[in-house]
């Protein structure tokens, strides 16, 4: 810790990701005193971009995607775009390696992209269509920090419950 002041902290947060950065604000905004330490040369963990081979060219360092990012109560709240941050959203989402050399690829829309799933495209649809379209009445019941009395039983009932079956069922 070398070039830090040797003080009291009422927190220390070990790395200065999206999560880290997030709980820092909050116990900040609360009047505590909080030290934020980051092994890496730059601030943003995962959520981190770089120009790496082409000029405009921006790579996703640590290969990764933040859906629930955009979403979060708690970045919605904070002015991150006040100082930089810019949320870029690709139209393919996310891609899944599939055997054969295919591929599945989740697009922005539910409709795009069960019709790229060919029979299982209208599964996905069933799954998927009503909880994308009620999003801002699922999102605050899934990113609440600490268990609750849900004000949408019904509806987290219908995102959390087919997370117990097989995706083969699925």
């Amino acid at each position: 810790m070398q070039g830090i002041a040797k003080r009291a902290y009422d927190a220390v947060v070990v790395g200065a990701g999206p999560n880290g950065l997030a709980a820092a604000v909050t116990m900040a905004e609360a009047g505590r005193s909080v030290l934020v330490l980051e092994q890496a040369s730059v601030i943003g963990g995962g959520a981190r971009s770089a120009e790496l081979t082409l000029p405009d060219f921006i790579h996703d360092i640590c290969s990764t995607v933040h859906p629930l990012g955009i979403t979060s109560p708690a970045f919605r709240r904070m002015p991150l775009e006040a100082h930089g941050l810019e949320w870029i959203q690709s139209p393919a989402a996310v891609a899944h390696p599939l055997d054969g050399g295919r591929a599945a690829i989740m697009e922005r829309s539910v409709r795009a992209t069960a019709a790229l799933l060919g029979r299982d495209g209208p599964a996905y649809r069933a799954l998927f269509e009503d909880l994308v379209a009620r999003w801002d009445q699922l999102a605050p019941e899934i990113l609440k920090p600490l268990l609750h009395l849900p004000r949408h039983p019904l509806l987290l009932a219908r995102f959390g419950l087919p997370a117990l079956l097989p995706a083969s069922w699925l």
